[in-house]
Parts: C-alpha cells; sequence; structure tokens
C-alpha cells in the first residue's frame, strides 16, 4: 500500500504550501510590469542624429537642447542610475521598485535551474509529511511517527516539540501512528497550527516561543485532519478525513478566560476550544473512503477558500461567520486528488493527481479547467506550490517539475547548453533529483522488496524560503509498509 493516506488508495500525501516561508495570502508576490521609459528616447537619438551639423551635441532639430526632465528621462534607463535613486530615495522610487519586481521576477524563473541539493539527516524518523520555514534558519516538520520537529538547516539540530494533548484520554479506538499532515503559520507568523497528540484535534502554538495556545479538540472531527489554512491572523479551517471543515475563531480573550477555568482543575497550559462551524462536503457516491478531504487553498483576493476531496471535487467556500458552499465542481481526474495550492495573481487554482496537474478558476465553470501531464509514467503529483506564475511540483519518485503558468509549459532544463529553438522542437523539462535519504533495512524491505538498495522518496511536501532563495524539500519511501525519511536545502 502507498504511504500519505493509509486508506482511501491514495500514494500521496497533499501539501499546500504556501508559499513560502511565510503562509500568509500571496498578494504581496504578484510580478510587476517594468515602468514605460519609451518616448522621449525615440526623440533624443533623432536630436542627436541632426545635431552633429550644428556642433551641439545632444540638440533638438532646431539646435536647442533638451530640458533636464528629458535628459534625465534617458539616463534613468541605466542599472547605475536606478540604484543610485534608490540609495538616495529620489522621485522615481516607482520606477526603481517596477524595476526590481521585474529582475525578482527574472530570478523567480531562473532559480530552478541554479539549485543546489544538501542532504539532511533526520536519524531514524518515518516520513516527512509537513513543513514550513519559521525563520532564516529553521523548519518545522512533522512525521507519519507522529513526531513534530524543529530543524535547524545549517547546523542540523532537532529540537522535538511536545504535542498537545486533549481534554479527555485518548480512546482505544483511535488509530496510531497516523502521524503529523498539515503545518501552516498565521500571515503574521504569530501563531502555528497543525495536529495534536490526537491527530483529530487542532493544535495552535503561540510563535516564535512554540508554547502551546489552545486546542481544537471539541466538537469537531472524528478523524484525522489532512488538511489546513489561515483565513486569517485569528481564523483558521480545518480538512479531516472524516469529510468535514470546521471554522475555528481564536478569540485571546476566549481563550485566556478558558486556561483561567481550568486552572483550578488541573493548570493546563492551554485552552480547550470548539470549532465555530462544521460543514460536511456533498457525498457524490457510496464509499466512505472518497469523502476525505485532503487539501485546503485560501483566496486573499477573493476571501474565498478552495477544497479537494479523494473523490475528485473542487469545492468553493465563503468562510464568514459559518462556512457557505458556493459551488461544487467535478474534477477531469478523479482519482487521488490530494494537494492543491492558489495563485492571487493568475487567480487559478492548481490540483495535482496522479501525473497530471488541472488548473480552474471557479468564476469561469466548469468547462474552462486546463490540464497538462505532468509526470512520466508511474510517478504522482505530492505536493505543489504557487509562487508568482510558477508551479513547484514534487513527486512520488522524488524528483521536482517547474511549470510555467504564462508560457503553459514546464521550464525546460538550460543547464547543459542553448537547447534546440528551431520550429516544432520541445526542450527537455528542468527535473531536480532528489537524493537517497536513509531506509530501514527490516524484514518487510528483505521479505517484499528483494533487500534491494534501489529505491525513490516521495516528496509529500516542500517550501521556500523566498528572501533567501532556498529551498526546503522532505518526505520518504511511498509504500507505507517501509519506514524511512529525506530531506534536504536547495540552494
Amino acid at each position: 500500500m502507498a504511504d500519505g493516506s493509509d486508506t482511501g488508495g491514495c500514494p500521496c500525501h497533499h501539501r499546500r504550501h504556501t508559499a513560502p516561508a511565510a503562509t500568509g495570502p500571496p498578494s504581496t508576490l504578484a510580478p510587476q510590469q517594468t515602468g514605460n521609459n519609451k518616448g522621449t528616447a525615440p526623440e533624443l537619438e533623432a536630436a542627436a542624429g541632426s545635431s552633429s551639423s550644428k556642433g551641439l551635441a545632444g540638440a533638438d532639430g532646431d539646435g536647442r537642447l533638451p530640458d533636464r526632465r528629458q535628459r534625465r528621462s534617458a539616463t534613468c534607463r541605466s542599472l547605475v542610475h536606478y540604484l543610485k535613486d534608490r540609495e538616495k530615495g529620489g522621485p522615481w522610487r516607482a520606477g526603481v521598485r517596477d524595476f526590481e519586481n521585474e529582475l525578482f521576477s527574472q530570478a523567480v524563473r531562473s532559480l530552478p535551474g541554479v539549485l543546489k541539493e544538501r542532504q539532511l539527516n533526520l536519524g531514524t524518523l518515518n516520513k516527512v509529511f509537513a513543513s514550513q520555514w519559521l525563520n532564516s534558519r529553521q523548519v518545522v516538520c512533522g512525521t507519519k511517527c507522529n513526531v513534530l520537529f524543529v530543524l535547524d538547516v545549517y547546523s542540523g539540530q532537532i529540537t522535538r516539540l511536545p504535542l498537545i494533548r486533549d481534554m479527555v484520554p485518548r480512546m482505544a479506538g483511535i488509530q496510531l501512528g497516523c502521524g503529523v499532515h498539515a503545518i501552516e503559520l498565521n500571515p503574521s507568523k504569530t501563531l502555528m497550527a497543525t495536529g495534536g497528540e490526537n491527530p483529530n484535534s487542532l493544535a495552535i502554538y503561540h510563535l516564535p516561543s512554540l508554547e502551546p495556545m489552545c486546542l481544537g479538540d471539541r466538537r469537531g472531527h472524528r478523524d484525522w485532519i489532512f488538511a489546513i489554512a489561515w483565513m486569517s491572523d485569528t481564523v483558521v479551517v480545518s480538512g479531516s478525513r472524516d469529510g468535514t471543515l470546521a471554522l475555528w475563531w481564536l478569540d485571546p480573550d476566549d481563550v485566556n478566560d478558558s486556561i483561567e477555568s481550568d486552572n483550578a482543575v488541573r493548570s493546563p497550559l492551554y485552552a480547550h476550544i470548539n470549532p465555530k462551524d462544521l460543514e460536511a462536503i456533498p457525498r457524490a457516491n457510496s464509499n466512505p473512503y472518497n469523502y476525505q478531504v485532503r487539501a485546503l487553498a485560501f483566496s486573499n483576493k477573493n476571501q474565498e477558500l478552495g477544497s479537494v476531496s479523494l473523490d475528485g471535487y473542487f469545492h468553493l467556500w465563503k468562510p464568514e461567520n459559518h462556512l457557505s458552499r458556493m459551488l461544487s465542481i467535478r474534477l477531469p481526474y478523479f482519482g487521488e486528488n490530494v494537494c492543491l495550492t492558489y495563485c492571487d495573481d493568475c487567480s487559478l487554482y492548481a490540483v495535482g493527481c496522479q501525473s497530471h496537474l488541472s488548473f480552474l478558476d471557479p468564476r469561469q465553470g466548469q468547462h474552462n479547467i486546463r490540464t497538462t501531464h505532468s509526470c512520466e509514467g508511474g510517478t504522482c503529483v505530492c505536493s505543489v506550490s504557487f509562487y508568482q506564475h510558477i508551479i513547484t511540483v514534487g513527486t512520488s519518485h522524488g524528483s521536482l517539475l517547474f511549470y510555467d503558468v504564462r508560457a503553459q509549459k514546464f521550464l525546460e532544463d538550460r543547464r547543459g547548453g542553448i537547447p534546440d529553438t528551431s520550429p516544432g522542437s520541445a526542450g527537455k523539462k528542468l527535473k531536480l533529483i532528489c537524493g537517497r535519504g536513509w531506509l530501514r533495512h527490516d524484514e518487510i524491505l528483505a521479505h517484499y522488496f528483494g533487500g534491494t538498495d534501489e529505491w525513490s522518496n516521495a516528496l509529500y511536501t516542500h517550501c521556500y524560503n523566498w528572501p533567501e532563495m532556498k529551498l526546503f524539500t522532505a518526505g520518504g519511501p511511498l509504500f507505507s509498509a517501509l519506514h524511512g525519511n529525506y530531506a534536504g536545502l536547495w540552494s
């Protein structure tokens, strides 16, 4: 059986990452167009050509020099003048910003081709399902073996975090070993949401202290939490394997009152809260395993929430005082839709399933869904993230692919030289292959897999630290019965 969902037949676990180290909405990351510096340049060129007969360099056709504003417009097209204007804080700041945004957009497209991997040692932990950057050197991760830890990507130090426990002791019927499937930071990076010791409960931690704040263990989900998305700094939604979405309001006053009221009983360090609303997704068929909510993505521009379920449906919600479902769309590939991301700039959701990516704008309806084949045969999409107009795809065979939504094609591999640009030619996809990681050699490996030393790791999670142009990737062996891990830092 493949891992990521030990029931439901899904070989890959979802990840949304948002972006980036930052988990807030990507509205500030939208690419900008360069300023239009046309207009004066042709006139100045013509003037220079006609000035030779009058002996006046740079004069107009009638012998007059262009005014100071015209001369500055012509000279400010150089990088040197842009940088000088930025240092002085002069009146050309808008042009500088446009220029810098265009440079950054070029860097986003070029970065994948220059990334180099450094593998990170995670010891004997089993499969990393979720990750987020906390700061420039620390990543918080969750594993299948139910470990929540902070990894220093430079020193390699691992610090385990205590999981928050339910108020009511764990019942015997709750399954163990399902792991931490989701980690998300709120827009201001002051709170972190993830799973509790009981995977059905939503745990909230303070940042940067990582002290427990509260636990959503009252009248919430009845099965594992697979997905989390923040609507604001104090509103978060969780999606569960039981086919429900829960809306949580984190009111600091209510949380403090809850802690104080319990102090007389057992002096807890955190509060226990209820969801503001709990909604079930529509059920399209009779298979109970297909009702799983596998991924969530929030549109800050439209203040709407997208969700993907294992039965192959995309649902759009309006999260206000309660969760109101706006529409449902049947996806063209309805098997193993396990990851979802959203781009505010492009107004597009991207869904990863098996070996395809599906792009949809809910306002365009069912007939405007575009798909692209993303992987080689036998591989699946395990994690996706949007940044500007580039989608990063983590596969079940330990590779990274990069899709340019504007160009509607995968980035080409230019590392070996200049690609063939003749008519009808198709360049080779840029594909980064991740390292081998660690695999436990046990009886299961020997009996069912012949003790092979050849395996690939599924990339269940990846997240960018864009200010420093770094990418963290992690996962482990695809098959559920195999115990192992992989983590790498690309820079």
